[in-house]
C-alpha cells in the first residue's frame, strides 16, 4: 500500500468545540442521501475494533449543532464539516451550544471534496487536527493591538526626533570647528609672518658642536640655515617650526602661545599692528641678526640639579643701565645648556626652567644684580 501525506492548516475549531488535538479515520455517513447527518438516525460506517474515527459532514439543511450531536452520539472523536456555498474558500467560527464535549472543526469546500473523493475510491484517509499557528493573531485583543501600535508609534517619533537633533547639533558642531580652525590657522599665518628670522653664519655659536640642536628634526645648525625665532627666544628651522606652529601655534620647548605672545586674537580677520613695545621687547627690528657678541646683563643665579636631571633654562634676564636697547642689540644670552628668558621695556624679569628627569630641580636666584660683561 503506498501512503500520502499531507499537512494543510485550513480549519477552524468551531465556537463551543474544545480546542484539543484529535485524530481517527475518516468515514462518511452510509447512504448518500444522510450525508448532511441531519437525520439522528444517520449511520456512520466506524471501523471495527473500536478505533477512533472522524466524521465527515458537508454543510447545509440544519444547524451545525444537529450534525456534531448525530456524529457525537455515534461516538465519533471529532467532526469535519466543510463548507458548500458561494464562497468556497471560507470558514466561519461554527456556534453549536449544548455540543461541548467533542472537537468540531469546518474546512473549505475544495479540501472536503478532496477528502470524500478519496472516500468514494475506497482509500483510507486517516486525520490529525492539530492548533495550528496561522489565526493565532485572531485570538489577540483589538486594545492590545491598539496600544502595542500607538507605543511603537510614539517610541518612532521620540527616535526619529533625538536623530534629527542629534545631528543638527553635530553639523552645528562640526561647522563651529571648521570656523574656529580657519581662524586660528589665519591667525597663526599672521603671527608667523611676525616672527623674527635670521640666518646663521659660519662662526656663529650655534654652529658649535655644544649648541643645542633643533628640537623639531634633532639636527645641529649650519652655515646658510634659516631659523625662525620665537618670543620665547627658543630657535628652530624655519621649515621645521612654520608647520608646526600652524598646527599648534606653540613653541615646541616651553608650550608659549605665541598668538598670545604677540597679542593677535584667534578670531581677528585682519590683524596687521602688533604692540608698540613688540621690537624692542625681541630687542630691534626683525632684519638684524643675532651674534653671539651682543651685551647682556645677567643676575646671579645658582641651579643644583640631580645628576641624573638636564634643566635647560635657567637664567634670569634684566635690563642694562640703560633700560631701552640700541638699535641692532638684543639682550639675551644662551649656551649648550640655558637657554635665556625675553627682557619686556620694564622692569620686571621672567624665569624660565624646563626639567627632564623625575628628579627635583632647584633654583635660587640672587636678590642684588650683578653686571656681567661677555
Amino acid at each position: 500500500a503506498e501512503l500520502h501525506t499531507e499537512k494543510t492548516e485550513c480549519g477552524r475549531y468551531g465556537e463551543h468545540s474544545p480546542k484539543l488535538d484529535a485524530r481517527g479515520e475518516v468515514v462518511m455517513a452510509s447512504s448518500a442521501h444522510d450525508r448532511l447527518a441531519c437525520d439522528p438516525n444517520t449511520k456512520f460506517p466506524a471501523p471495527t475494533h473500536g478505533k477512533n474515527w472522524i466524521a465527515l459532514i458537508p454543510k447545509g439543511n440544519c444547524t451545525y449543532r444537529d450534525k456534531i450531536r448525530n456524529a457525537f452520539l455515534q461516538n465519533a472523536s471529532a467532526v469535519v464539516i466543510f463548507n458548500v456555498g458561494s464562497n468556497t474558500n471560507e470558514t466561519i467560527t461554527m456556534p453549536h451550544a449544548g455540543v461541548e464535549d467533542i472537537v468540531a472543526i469546518m474546512i473549505p469546500e475544495p479540501k472536503g471534496k478532496e477528502i470524500v473523493s478519496l472516500l468514494e475510491r475506497n482509500i483510507t484517509v486517516t486525520m490529525y487536527i492539530t492548533i495550528g499557528t496561522r489565526n493565532l493573531q485572531k485570538y489577540v485583543s483589538r486594545t492590545s493591538v491598539v496600544f502595542v501600535s500607538i507605543s511603537f508609534i510614539v517610541l518612532m517619533i521620540i527616535s526619529l526626533a533625538w536623530l534629527v537633533f542629534y545631528y543638527i547639533q553635530r553639523f552645528r558642531y562640526a561647522n563651529a570647528r571648521d570656523r574656529n580652525q580657519r581662524r586660528l590657522g589665519d591667525a597663526a599665518k599672521k603671527a608667523i609672518s611676525k616672527l623674527q628670522v635670521r640666518t646663521i653664519k659660519k662662526g656663529d655659536k650655534e654652529t658649535e658642536s655644544d649648541f643645542d640642536n633643533c628640537a623639531v628634526c634633532i639636527e645641529g645648525y649650519k652655515p646658510n640655515d634659516v631659523v625662525r625665532i620665537l618670543p620665547c627666544r627658543h630657535l628652530f628651522h624655519k621649515s621645521c617650526v612654520d608647520p608646526w606652529l600652524l598646527d599648534h601655534r606653540t613653541c615646541p620647548m616651553c608650550k608659549m602661545n605665541i598668538l598670545k605672545a604677540l597679542g593677535i586674537p584667534p578670531n581677528a580677520d585682519c590683524m596687521d599692528d602688533l604692540p608698540t613695545d613688540f621690537e624692542g621687547s625681541l630687542g630691534g627690528p626683525p632684519t638684524n641678526q643675532i651674534t653671539g657678541a651682543s651685551d647682556t646683563t645677567v643676575n646671579e643665579s645658582s641651579v643644583t640639579l640631580d645628576p641624573a636631571v638636564r634643566t635647560v633654562g635657567a637664567l634670569q634676564v634684566v635690563q642694562d643701565t640703560d633700560p631701552t636697547p640700541q638699535e641692532g642689540e638684543v639682550i639675551f644670552t644662551t649656551n649648550s645648556e640655558q637657554e635665556p628668558a625675553v627682557s619686556s621695556d620694564s622692569d620686571i624679569s621672567l624665569i624660565m626652567a624646563m626639567e627632564v628627569g623625575l628628579s627635583d630641580v632647584e633654583l635660587s636666584t640672587d636678590q642684588d644684580c650683578e653686571e656681567v660683561k661677555s
